[in-house]
C-alpha cells in the first residue's frame, strides 16, 4: 500500500540523482531555495493526481548537428528520474543485450566493442568476406506515436500486483500518461529567437507535428522509451530473421553477415515491418552496405580491420572546442573554481572518446594548441587521456583565503 510519506520519500531520492550535473543551472537552483516545499507540493499533486507537467524551454543546440531541444522544468526531471528508478529494472531484462542507448554497463564504447567484435567473428578475424549493412531512422524521436509508446510499456508491465519501490501501480501508470502525453510545444517558452530554427528541417521539429507524436530530445524518460519502441522490432530481428550479429543504438541500427546479398534482401522487410508496425521509415539515405574491410562508421567511429578512428565530426568538433577554451584563456583575467572544472569537463569528454581509437597523434596535435596560460591552470598526463586542474596555482593566484592562510 503506497503512503503519501514513502512517495515523498521516493521524490527526495529522484531529486538528489536528477540534481547531478544540473547544481549550476538557474531551474534547479530555485528549487533547491524551496526544495522541501517544493518536493512537498509535488508529492502531494502527484498523490491526489492533479500532476501537470509544467511547461518546457525550447532552443535549437548546433552541435554535434543542429537539433530541437525541448527542455523539462525540474520539477518534471524529477518525475522522470522517479519513473527511471521504478521502471529500469524490469524494462531492462526485456530488452536484447545489443541494445546499447542509456543502459547501465552499456553505452557508445561498448556498443562500438560489440561491433568490433561481431566484425571478427563474422570473418573469422577478417579471414574471409564479410559485409555490414547500416541503417537510420528518419527523424526517429519525431516519429514516436504517444499511444504506442504507452502499450509497449504497458505490456512490459504484466503484473498488476507488482510495486515500484514502494510506489504504486496505477501511480506509475498515472505518471507515464501525464508524461507521454504531453503536449510540449504547447505554452512552451522560447529560449533565444524562432529565427534560430531557420535551416531546421519540419521533420526534425515538434512544432511541424500533432500532439499524438513525437518525444521531447534530451528527457530521460524519451531516451528509455526510445528502446522500448523498438524493442518488439530487435526481437523480430534476431529470431524471426535470425540474424546474429545485430545491434542498435537509438536508431542507429547495424546488421553483420557474410553474405551480402542476404543482407540485400533484408532491406525491404525491415522496411516493412518498421512502417506497418510502428510509423516508422527507414532514412534513404543513410542506408549503408559495404565490405568489412572497407570500414563502417559507427557512433562516431570508423571500425576498420584491427583498429578503429574517430570520425571527422567528432575531430572538427574538438578542434573547435580548443578554440574555444583559448579564446576563453586569452580573455579572462581570472577564474573561478567551477570555471576551470567546466574546462576540465570538456577536454576530458573528448580525450575519453578518442583515447578508445588509434588517435594518440591526433591528442598529442591538439593538445598541443592550447595556449600557453592553459598550462598554468592544468597538468596533462602522459597518456594524453586526462586533464588535471593544477590546483595548487589556483589557489596561490586566485583564493584569497588560501593567501591570507599561508
Amino acid at each position: 500500500m503506497e503512503t503519501f510519506e514513502h512517495l515523498l520519500y521516493q521524490l527526495h531520492l529522484s531529486y538528489l540523482h536528477a540534481r547531478k550535473n544540473k547544481r549550476n543551472t538557474n531551474n534547479q537552483l530555485r528549487f533547491e531555495m524551496y526544495q522541501e516545499e517544493g518536493l512537498m507540493q509535488l508529492a502531494k499533486a502527484i498523490y491526489e493526481r492533479k500532476y501537470t507537467p509544467k511547461p518546457c524551454i525550447a532552443f535549437i543546440i548546433h552541435k554535434p548537428v543542429m537539433r530541437e531541444i525541448f527542455a523539462a522544468d525540474f520539477t518534471d526531471r524529477i518525475v522522470h528520474h522517479l519513473l527511471y528508478r521504478c521502471l529500469y529494472p524490469i524494462i531492462d531484462r526485456k530488452l536484447i543485450n545489443d541494445t546499447y542507448s542509456c543502459r547501465v554497463g552499456k553505452g557508445t564504447l561498448y556498443g562500438i566493442n560489440r561491433v568490433s567484435k561481431f566484425i571478427r567473428s563474422c570473418s573469422n578475424n577478417y579471414s574471409k568476406d564479410t559485409y555490414i549493412l547500416k541503417l537510420d531512422i528518419q527523424a526517429y524521436f519525431m516519429n514516436m506515436q504517444h499511444q504506442i509508446i504507452y502499450k509497449k510499456v504497458l505490456a512490459m508491465l504484466p503484473d498488476k500486483k507488482q510495486n515500484y519501490l514502494g510506489v504504486s501501480r496505477e501511480t506509475i501508470l498515472y505518471l507515464l500518461q501525464q508524461t507521454i502525453f504531453n503536449p510540449v510545444k504547447e505554452n512552451c517558452r522560447i529560449k533565444g529567437s524562432r529565427t534560430d530554427w531557420e535551416g531546421l528541417p519540419p521533420s526534425k521539429s515538434l512544432f511541424y507535428y500533432n500532439n499524438n507524436t513525437g518525444l521531447p530530445i534530451g528527457n530521460l524518460t524519451s531516451q528509455v522509451f526510445g528502446n522500448v519502441y523498438m524493442n518488439d522490432f530487435d526481437h523480430w530481428v534476431k529470431k524471426e530473421l535470425g540474424i546474429k550479429y545485430y545491434g542498435r543504438y537509438v536508431d542507429d541500427m547495424v546488421f553483420v553477415h557474410n553474405d551480402k546479398i542476404s543482407l540485400q534482401s533484408i532491406i525491404p522487410k525491415l522496411s516493412d515491418f518498421l512502417i506497418s508496425t510502428l510509423h516508422l521509415v527507414v532514412h534513404p539515405n543513410k542506408i549503408i552496405l559495404v565490405n568489412a574491410n572497407q570500414g563502417i562508421p559507427f557512433l562516431g567511429q570508423i571500425i576498420k580491420p584491427y583498429r578503429n578512428y574517430v570520425s571527422n565530426r567528432t575531430k572538427n568538433n574538438f578542434y573547435q572546442a580548443i578554440q574555444k577554451i583559448n579564446k576563453t584563456m586569452a580573455e579572462v583575467p581570472e577564474f573561478s573554481w567551477q570555471q576551470l572544472c567546466d574546462i576540465r569537463a570538456i577536454l576530458n569528454s573528448y580525450l575519453g572518446i578518442l583515447q578508445h581509437a588509434a588517435t594518440f597523434n591526433l591528442r598529442k596535435n591538439m593538445m598541443s594548441r592550447l595556449i600557453g596560460r592553459f598550462y598554468d591552470f592544468f597538468f596533462v598526463s602522459k597518456k594524453l587521456d586526462k586533464v588535471i586542474i593544477n590546483e595548487d596555482f589556483w589557489l596561490w593566484h586566485f583564493s584569497p583565503s588560501y593567501r591570507f592562510i599561508n
